[in-house]
């Protein structure tokens, strides 16, 4: 296969038991360079099991986890660390906001950007020129990462003091300080009015326009209706659909597990 037809993320039987319970079920998924795509399912489906095995969380029972980094071989993603992960270009967030609240807006960011830093120890303890040339651009990358994020006039608040919402916009910042080419969105509209709903699907929009791909894990329908490009359902560890928005709506196995009658007439 010419590595041009590669999917950037290629997940094969990947499957996940904790003792005597199977979290995830010989899950095959894929996400093409690109694409926004949305991973949906009733509570319990697996569905954050399957994150936390993506980014070195778990150790998966047995499967493939394969990225493909344009211009890069292929890797391997099964046996490595989380920062490790991270560094061949997978970034996520979670779905209870996991910021330093006691630190400010732009350091919550900075620390993102950390893992494509090369000052040791030596440099931090003695200031080194390339320290501090390091540390400078490291403070401008995350100053502009908070512009299009709509946060640079909250730069130096505390991140604990930031309105439900642009906590939600600065865990977002913080996960694309870290360069990825893949980026993981736990339900990040969860809690969010529907104000709020809409600023976050329009940025989500806007970061794909800059090259990157998204997975998501989303609950509101009307969310992931609008935005995905492919969305694959699962049900107690296994994926039961998959497809575009319009042939995952009317699937009949879809709404009896997930969606309901209603959502049809919606």
């Amino acid at each position: 296969m010419p590595p041009s037809t590669l999917p950037l993320l290629n997940v094969s039987g990947l499957t996940m038991d904790f003792g005597g319970i199977r979290a995830l079920d010989h899950l095959d998924l894929q996400v093409q360079s690109g694409e926004i795509v949305a991973l949906i399912g009733p509570n319990g489906a697996g569905k954050t099991t399957f994150f936390n095995c993506l980014t070195g969380l778990y150790t998966p029972t047995s499967g493939d986890l394969k990225l493909n980094p344009p211009g890069r071989p292929e890797m391997r993603l099964n046996d490595l660390k989380p920062n490790q992960i991270t560094e061949q270009g997978l970034a996520r967030t979670f779905q209870n906001i996991r910021l330093f609240a006691n630190m400010t807006v732009l350091e919550n960011v900075m620390i993102g950007r950390h893992c494509r830093t090369k000052a040791q120890i030596f440099g931090a303890i003695f200031r080194t020129h390339q320290t501090v040339r390091e540390e400078q651009a490291i403070v401008e990358a995350s100053r502009a990462i908070l512009e299009k994020m709509g946060l640079t006039s909250q730069a130096d608040e505390f991140a604990g003091n930031l309105p439900y919402g642009a906590q939600r916009r600065l865990e977002i910042a913080r996960a694309l300080a870290t360069e990825p080419i893949l980026l993981l969105l736990d339900e990040p509209a969860a809690g969010m009015n529907q104000h709020e709903t809409k600023e976050l699907s329009h940025l989500i929009l806007a970061i794909r326009q800059e090259g990157l791909s998204i997975l998501l894990i989303e609950h509101d329908m009307k969310l992931v209706m609008s935005l995905s490009d492919h969305i694959f359902v699962m049900d107690y560890g296994r994926k039961i659909a998959e497809g575009r928005p319009e042939e995952v709506r009317n699937n009949l196995l879809v709404i009896k597990a997930y969606l309901g009658e209603d959502f049809i007439h919606a």
